[in-house]
């Protein structure tokens, strides 16, 4: 076995600093979240408990927590949904060249490089001068949308510049419909997509702050109670909060990779019993 060259150990030094870097906070906040009853808010920790993380659950003199974690909970899911919807629907469409594909593509993808403050002020601007109330659940909702839909049509641009046409024409060959071609033909071979697209659109909706900061109304979501109860709470509660909201996201990536993993077993289990069919 030849020996490894000096550089591979500068370069996994330099990934080791850079996974520091990336998780050394969560890490740092989490720890810090274990404190006792007589912790603060830097180190060095005053004891180990649950204690903070219990005070999440009782009632909180200030901020709106649980109200706030349930609207970001409903509007992730309203984001996903019409994400995936308006991605499978805009993928289609986006197969053939139609007239003002290629203006349609940049300003759907110019979306992404305006700042998502601006964004945030325009949106609230359009909904206040045309009378409607700004809302959590109307405005905010769009304005998620102006960041999450160009992730998904992306993702949908790329799985069906791969797609084998031959599938559909083998299917209408057998007399399927469009709509059967799509329903029974399509849509399980891009499944494992759409359940990328879905978790693009519930992380990037649930965690987003500044498209949302203008556009919530008078109620908060998640990541803006958070960040309003940095200005006036002073113990380890903040940081149980944020513990826990960490493990909430990374629970919600492991069910959309489990659900994908079932989704293949399922698909190589039909195979298999397909093959077993024809011997």
């Amino acid at each position: 076995m030849e020996p490894r060259p000096r550089s591979f150990y500068v370069l996994a030094a330099f990934f080791a600093l850079f996974l520091a870097f990336l998780y050394g906070p969560t890490l740092t906040i989490a720890i810090l979240s274990f404190q006792g009853p007589g912790g603060g808010l830097t180190f060095p920790m005053r004891g180990v408990s649950l204690h903070w993380f219990a005070d999440l659950f009782e009632q909180q003199a200030v901020g709106d927590i649980w109200g706030s974690f349930r609207r970001s909970f409903v509007l992730g899911l309203m984001v996903m949904v019409t994400t995936v919807v308006v991605s499978v629907m805009g993928g289609l469409a986006f197969r053939k060249r139609f007239a003002g594909s290629a203006v349609l593509f940049y300003l759907i993808i110019t979306s992404l490089v305006i700042p998502s403050i601006l964004v945030s002020l325009g949106v609230g601007l359009i909904w206040s001068q045309s009378g409607l109330p700004v809302h959590w659940s109307t405005s905010g909702f769009g304005a998620q949308l102006t960041w999450t839909l160009p992730f998904g049509l992306l993702i949908m641009f790329a799985v069906f510049n791969r797609f084998d046409k031959s599938y559909e024409e083998a299917a209408r060959d057998l007399g399927a419909s469009n709509w059967q071609v799509v329903r029974h033909v399509v849509l399980p071979i891009i499944a494992p997509s759409l359940i990328g697209v879905a978790l693009f659109g519930f992380t990037l909706s649930y965690d987003e702050f500044a498209r949302t900061l203008l556009t919530s109304g008078s109620y908060n979501t998640l990541p803006l109670e958070i960040f309003g109860m940095t200005t006036n709470v002073t113990t380890p509660v903040l940081f149980a909060l944020g513990t826990l909201t960490t493990v909430f996201s990374l629970l919600v990536i492991a069910g959309f990779l489990g659900i994908a993993w079932l989704m293949r077993r399922r698909q190589a289990t039909k195979g298999s019993d397909a093959g077993k069919g024809l011997v």
